[in-house]
């Protein structure tokens, strides 16, 4: 049986100090699940198990993204995060610093029902 997209939802996450791509990751999740109730489950009885959770991670650098530790902080459900080229990297021409700019797609999935 094939799953079914319920639910997408958007984020986006910075670190202006550290240019660390995992930090930035990881806010852009927050903000992207932060205003998310789905009381889909407690209403069907349907466990949170079934649930199959894939984070698309868009950064600059998706090397630099720690995908494991991101899917280990995701609250329910079967979860995978994966890295791809997007975000936005920008340099302050004052410093040389870059402060390191991540978007998120959380994407959920329940098996399809008859």
């Amino acid at each position: 049986m094939s799953d079914q997209r319920f639910i997408i939802e958007m984020g986006m996450g910075n670190d202006q100090y550290g240019q660390d791509y995992t930090k930035a990751a990881a806010r852009a999740i927050e903000d992207a699940i932060r205003h998310s109730a789905i009381p889909l489950f407690e209403a069907t009885g349907i466990s949170h198990d079934q649930m199959r959770v894939k984070v698309t991670i868009g950064v600059q650098a998706p090397d630099h993204v720690d995908c494991e530790s991101l899917t280990e902080k995701l609250p329910r459900g079967r979860a995978e995060v994966k890295a791809v080229f997007g975000g936005l990297d920008v340099t302050n021409p004052d410093t040389g610093k870059t402060l390191v700019i991540a978007s998120a797609a959380v994407e959920a999935f329940l098996p399809k029902q008859a």
